[in-house]
């Protein structure tokens, strides 16, 4: 039997980043920060920054593709921030399907 799943393509980061992006404003997030020419930038910072006032959170995360690997820089900022106690993390498409980027995004993570 076929995969149904086999004939579905494979989202883009830019693509993830935008249904991302949509999500968090429907869910309130109204001040939502990306580096669109990250080479003169810090490496490694997380691709957003998600602040939902009305929730009194604010996100950092970095986006990867399923198969998308963490560079060292880019494991440095969030272990950094893991420490100092901030929430980030890394989201991949996969955590689309899953419902888990809904659920950070409405603080039941």
């Amino acid at each position: 039997m076929p995969n149904p799943t086999a004939c579905i393509p494979k989202l883009s980061e830019a693509q993830f980043q935008q249904q991302v992006i949509d999500l968090a404003k429907l869910h309130g997030y109204t001040l939502i920060y990306h580096t669109h020419d990250s080479r003169r930038s810090q490496p490694g910072f997380p691709d957003l920054v998600l602040v939902s006032e009305h929730r009194g959170r604010a996100l950092f995360r970095e986006l990867k593709t399923d198969a998308g690997r963490v560079s060292p820089a880019q494991f440095s900022w969030i272990s950094g921030m893991l420490l100092a106690k901030l929430n980030v993390g890394v989201w991949r498409p996969a955590d689309l399907k899953s419902g888990r980027i809904i659920k950070d995004l409405k603080g039941e993570a």
